[in-house]
């Protein structure tokens, strides 16, 4: 049974501050424990609901509404503790308390509205419409009869979400999908290094652990315990944070040679695209051995994948505009590695 803890109130709070009671800002590893142990009773209370909802509805539906159970559990978990004014199970494990930017009161009932959401529905907001907008403009991309398919049900948020993104896909022209799909792909990786630069100020700083945290201006107070060390602590994450941060340049850095390597590749492509068309006698018919999978004609400039089938130089660097991977047996692999084959019959 879970047992809460209610939040001091915020005139009780400003006694403890004029009675001169050890509220100090909670370190990094007060912060760090506290959330782990909130994320481990999020995951059984996740498990529970799925359980439930699978044992009455199948798995049919529960496959259908699994990212939603754990949105509702989520919501479950910080609207009984945070967002009613408790102590959730993670900061009463390391007593610590929520307070507003001045740092002497609890966040009003609208700021730990907004930090409930922020932590909680914006993150399954952001990720069903990314991966939805992702999803349809690769089927339209790539010609898929996005339209065709059967209707959604009313009662599906996601599958209202997925019919409204492929309305709107469908009213874009092709120039314009074929932007938006690395636009798309700049914003995730966008997401991620920032989620990786926010750990990593964490680790200087020490105030803020979640995004919706700092969004919201909630941070933490230390009921109890003025340990020695507590600069020591902070001097080590400090640490710790150059070195993410170190770590996250490289991985930048290697990137950006990564993308400036696919650029000059596709800028020899767009080059090398209208190679002259070998002449062949009319009266010699191509075997089977010979064509193109992808045209269904002769094969013409014979390429090879690193995987090692054959395809014209137009068709599988067409191909490689949309997807990096073989045609025939899906193996993934770097447009650069294709190998045109000279002199080849």
């Amino acid at each position: 049974m879970l047992v809460l803890v209610q939040l001091y109130p915020g005139c009780f709070l400003a006694n403890a501050v004029n009675q001169a009671m050890p509220l100090l800002p909670a370190n990094q590893p007060q912060l760090i424990r506290a959330s782990q142990k909130d994320k481990y009773y999020q995951n059984c209370l996740r498990n529970n609901a799925n359980e439930a909802f699978q044992t009455f509805a199948g798995s049919k539906r529960w496959l259908q509404w699994r990212k939603e159970i754990e949105l509702v559990s989520d919501l479950a978990y910080y609207g009984l503790t945070t967002f009613t004014g408790y102590q959730t199970l993670g900061e009463e494990y390391c007593s610590i308390v929520q307070v507003d930017p001045t740092k002497r009161r609890v966040p009003s009932r609208a700021r730990r509205g907004a930090l409930v959401l922020l932590h909680s529905f914006l993150p399954y907001l952001l990720d069903k419409l990314l991966v939805c907008l992702e999803n349809e403009l690769q089927a339209e991309h790539v010609g898929s009869p996005g339209g065709q398919s059967p209707p959604a049900s009313r009662w599906n948020p996601a599958a209202c979400l997925r019919a409204r993104i492929r309305g709107a896909v469908g009213m874009l022209t092709e120039v314009q999908k074929k932007a938006l799909l690395p636009v798309l792909f700049a914003v995730q990786q966008g997401l991620t290094i920032l989620h990786r630069i926010h750990v990593a100020l964490f680790y200087i700083n020490g105030a803020f652990y979640h995004l919706g945290k700092r969004a919201a201006g909630v941070s933490y107070l230390r009921v109890h315990g003025g340990a020695g060390d507590h600069q020591a602590i902070r001097v080590s994450y400090r640490l710790l944070g150059l070195v993410s941060m170190l770590q996250l340049g490289l991985t930048l850095a290697l990137q950006l040679n990564n993308f400036r390597q696919k650029q000059r590749a596709r800028q020899e492509w767009k080059r090398h695209r209208n190679l002259p068309s070998s002449v062949r006698p009319v009266e010699a018919p191509a075997s089977r051995t010979s064509r193109c999978i992808l045209c269904l004609e002769e094969r013409r400039h014979s390429t090879t994948t690193p995987c090692g089938h054959l395809f014209c130089w137009e068709c599988i660097t067409e191909w490689c505009n949309t997807k990096a991977e073989c045609p025939l047996c899906r193996e993934k692999f770097q447009p650069q590695r294709l190998v045109y084959l000279r002199n080849y019959k």
